[in-house]
């Protein structure tokens, strides 16, 4: 966790700024962290970013348009040297937010400042969603770091939890004791999964989504705002019904150990695929790949698969990847699935 005193710094941090940007990863613990400091700033703009491993520097240019006097990265685990070097040059500070152990970039702007809780001397890896709340700690919004968390495969304290259940225990359930069991089987999981497919949305209407989101005062506003017939209810019900013909192609890639999936087209969500497979067969290692173009993105769940990924990745030309113990991703070559998949193989 982070000290109380780098609490109190973010904080300032967010006083000081008069129209911060926030660049936020484009996933649900991202964009959970981006609308919990709007909400406590009360202004500022939302920016996902979707290039990797680094940021591009367009998102410099696309701050210096925004007039930001103050940029804030949440849930990147990569900043990269021309970014800040972009920044740096219009003399903006930085406030990175993250929880990944994957970077060890070293930077000599002074006004960069980090904060995460795997580079201190004890370390831990809450969310994003969750450190921002920490240094928030607006009860109303109780509820978005639940979808935050658990979106990323975390369940928060059994306070935050406790709290949440005082205003919303019709969306938990009984005996949830995994968060793959909050995000698969309660109605707060249900919102988390629904902001994942939102994010799939064109720019404009992820932008739309945002400014929903930070003006719904509880979970039901959510929920409704699915019944509607807004861009955000549409892209949901559109990518619910591919997302679920994947998932039944994917069920059929079974073997006793691993579920190696490999799919095309136009959606890509590896992530949430191997998420849900992983909560259905949790004995097995989970293995999906969107391949577009040259590139594949890769998304692996399964016990200390982290480690898995680490020894097959220097074997593959230009492969990068990273993430948590048992939740990785990578980017590999196109023409490497096979090789990948036979080391793989061989592994699990």
């Amino acid at each position: 966790m982070l000290s109380k005193k780098q609490l109190s710094e973010i904080r300032e941090h967010l006083d000081k700024s008069q129209n911060p940007v926030f660049l936020y990863d484009n996933d649900v613990d991202g964009l959970s962290s981006y609308i919990l400091l709007r909400k406590f700033t009360g202004r500022g703009k939302g920016v996902a970013v979707k290039s990797h491993p680094n940021i591009d520097v367009n998102y410099a240019k696309r701050v210096q348009e925004l007039g930001g006097d103050y940029v804030f990265v949440l849930d990147r685990h990569s900043l990269g040297r021309d970014f800040v070097k972009e920044i740096e040059m219009l003399q903006i500070p930085i406030v990175w937010i993250d929880h990944h152990d994957v970077s060890n970039e070293d930077f000599d702007y002074s006004m960069l400042h980090r904060y995460n809780p795997m580079k201190n001397k004890r370390k831990t890896s809450e969310p994003t969603t969750y450190l921002c709340y920490s240094a928030t700690k607006r009860p109303e919004d109780i509820w978005f770091v639940m979808i935050g968390c658990i979106a990323d495969h975390y369940l928060p304290s059994k306070k935050i939890i406790n709290n949440f259940l005082e205003h919303y225990s019709n969306l938990w359930g009984k005996n949830v004791k995994k968060p793959f069991e909050a995000l698969y089987s309660t109605g707060i999981g249900r919102l988390a999964r629904a902001m994942s497919f939102g994010l799939k949305d064109s720019i404009s209407h992820v932008v739309e989504l945002q400014n929903f989101l930070i003006n719904c005062e509880s979970p039901y506003d959510v929920e409704n705002g699915l019944e509607s017939g807004s861009a955000f209810a549409l892209k949901y019900n559109e990518i619910s019904k591919k997302y679920s013909a994947l998932l039944d192609d994917a069920k059929k890639n079974g073997e006793e150990k691993l579920i190696f999936y490999n799919y095309s087209g136009q959606l890509s969500i590896s992530s949430d695929l191997s998420n849900e497979l992983s909560y259905l067969f949790p004995k097995s290692y989970i293995c999906v790949c969107y391949s577009s173009g040259p590139i594949t993105n890769v998304s692996m769940r399964g016990n200390n698969v982290k480690k898995i990924l680490a020894e097959i990745l220097p074997i593959l030309d230009g492969a990068t990847g990273g993430g948590h113990k048992d939740a990785v991703g990578a980017r590999i070559n196109t023409l490497d699935i096979d090789k990948f998949r036979k080391e793989l193989q061989n592994r699990v």
